[in-house]
């Protein structure tokens, strides 16, 4: 293997050292998720992390389930969590791998640690395991069942997996140091008795191996080199180090880099499933939700999440990135790739006095100004258009460049206008404008050459569709939605208009529009169509604005 690379992050300067001393010969990695819960922004981190990692090096990313607690999994979220993985863009080759592959051989490397006298059956309940593990700065309380022969726990652990017992009648324990500083190593648990059919397993075990037993071994019997985890692994580290070492097995180094904290979201499993079982949400792949699905359906791209992945880098120390920056990376990644459409939210008429009444004539608008190989597309043009409410004032401000009586602006794609009056309706409201057009002035562009300041977008309100858009804004009022008053919870910081529904007037084009199909609706933002549309009700979900605030923020500093 070419030893020559150049590190980009912490991680990369230990696996290329691993490699110049020998360590090693070869890179690979590994994602390995519980299949109890859909894949989050956070795990896209670890994803892209992995990934790209053993890319990098010319290694190989395995996908493996976690899957050692039956009673949480389900092959619903194993699906979803593959369909991710291969949304994100990585290719794990032609297998997945399950910790549940490898139950017989942790077993019998239980097994081996009890023969050493380096493990033990407990019948201590969990409440008295918990109780007699000592405090940061008193020692623990050995188990009063600490020192049973080899013969006894060999037999004992048996008849645990033989289903001899009931759940929590008693569970494995290595025999480490009950006074060890570090609470991780004073006798941890290997195994516990679960009696729940397993997604793949059936009925064939009925005790389970935790995850600090498990995880190494898992990375051991696959030859993972570096096994990459988060920060709050760092304290596993040692025992993770202590089972291999003891059992002689093929020795992985973990290395630990810091999590992904992002302002107003949560990501913890079990606060986004609150949100889900209780309705503040719907579903997990709500838009609003910071899962990978839910981005998706939001309209954020594949490359706009890899993008901010990388943006944000790999670092030893939490800290907390700006949800502005994952929209500055979406916003960037969509202005090269989203078609453009015109969609007006709020209509109000424009009715050319001075074009043919029974004319309608179609229009070229260019279908992506940062690409010219999306062409072109005809839009349909009429004596009556539909407008923006905002895009007309009757007394505007100094400084307003759209409709105002006497004012001319440009229809884009289209013709000169001049404003000439307008209606109300009784209270008041403006309803219909009146303007003429220069017909020199075809595709927005005069004769003579004149400059207009204004450009404004339309819909032929003689050929439309009606179509829904969901406007989303984020989920939490607070940069820190833990951040709450006493007695209240997350929930209480949930933004009440975190979604707006509106109904809008758009050109027929957006009926050739797929699923999850990304749009810069002009002057609007970006919006992707929504999966529950059907033929007569096209549904849209807002991504993003087209206002780039991070890009402000790195301006000022």
């Amino acid at each position: 293997m070419d030893k020559s690379f150049e590190a980009s992050n912490f991680i990369e300067e230990i696996i290329i050292k691993d490699l110049q001393d020998g360590r090693f010969n070869y890179v690979q990695t590994r994602f390995p998720p519980e299949p109890n819960g859909y894949l989050h922004i956070g795990h896209a981190k670890a994803i892209v992390i992995n990934f790209e990692i053993a890319k990098k090096f010319g290694g190989k990313c395995n996908l493996r389930f976690d899957d050692t607690n039956p009673t949480k999994e389900n092959i619903d979220y194993i699906n979803a969590i593959i369909d991710d993985v291969k949304w994100l863009g990585y290719d794990f080759g032609d297998k997945v791998y399950y910790a549940s592959d490898y139950f017989d051989e942790m077993y019998e490397l239980a097994k081996k640690l009890i023969e050493k006298g380096k493990a033990y059956v407990c019948n201590q309940s969990p409440e008295e395991i918990r109780q007699s593990r000592g405090t940061l700065t008193q020692p623990g309380i050995e188990s009063p069942y600490r020192n049973r022969s080899v013969k006894e726990n060999l037999d004992l652990f048996e008849k645990m997996k033989n289903g001899e017992f009931k759940e929590g009648e008693c569970v494995l324990r290595a025999k480490i140091d009950m006074s060890h500083p570090n609470l991780n190593m004073r006798d941890p648990v290997m195994y516990r008795i679960i009696k729940t059919p397993h997604h793949r397993t059936k009925d064939k075990w009925c005790i389970y191996p935790t995850y600090d037993w498990a995880h190494g071994l898992e990375d051991s019997i696959e030859k993972v080199t570096h096994s990459l985890c988060t920060l709050e692994f760092e304290d596993h580290r040692i025992l993770y180090d202590w089972f291999l070492d003891e059992l002689g097995v093929f020795h992985p180094r973990q290395i630990e880099f810091a999590r992904l904290n992002l302002t107003y979201t949560v990501l913890s499993k079990r606060k986004l499933l609150h949100l889900v079982e209780n309705g503040y949400v719907n579903g997990w792949d709500d838009p609003r939700m910071p899962t990978i699905k839910g981005l998706k359906r939001r309209g954020f791209t594949r490359d706009s999440i890899v993008d901010f992945i990388k943006t944000i880098g790999v670092t030893k120390s939490n800290s907390i990135v700006d949800y502005a920056l994952l929209e500055h990376c979406a916003r960037q990644d969509l202005n090269k790739k989203a078609k453009r459409a015109m969609v007006v939210q709020d209509p109000i008429k424009l009715i050319i006095e001075n074009y043919p009444d029974d004319k309608v004539e179609y229009l070229e608008a260019v279908n992506n100004p940062e690409d010219e190989s999306y062409g072109k597309r005809l839009v349909s043009f009429s004596k009556e258009l539909f407008i923006e409410r905002n895009d007309f004032a009757i007394d505007p401000p100094k400084g307003f460049y759209r409709l105002k009586v006497g004012q001319e602006v440009r229809l884009v794609f289209a013709y000169y206008v001049v404003c000439t009056g307008y209606e109300t309706d009784e209270n008041g409201n403006v309803m219909t404008v009146r303007c003429t057009y220069d017909p020199n002035s075809k595709g927005g562009w005069s004769l003579d050459a004149r400059k207009v300041k204004g450009t404004i977008h339309w819909v032929n309100a003689k050929d439309y569709l009606d179509i829904e858009l969901r406007i989303y804004d984020k989920l939490f009022l607070k940069e820190n939605p833990e951040e709450t008053e006493e007695e209240k919870d997350f929930t209480s910081n949930l933004n009440p208009n975190s979604l707006v529904i509106k109904f809008a007037k758009a050109e027929k084009s957006l009926l050739e529009a797929k699923d999850f199909e990304n749009f810069q609706f002009l002057r609007l933002g970006y919006f992707c169509k929504d999966p529950d549309s059907t033929k007569n009700h096209l549904i849209f979900n807002k991504t993003v604005d087209l206002k780039d605030s991070y890009s402000k923020i790195l301006k000022k500093s």
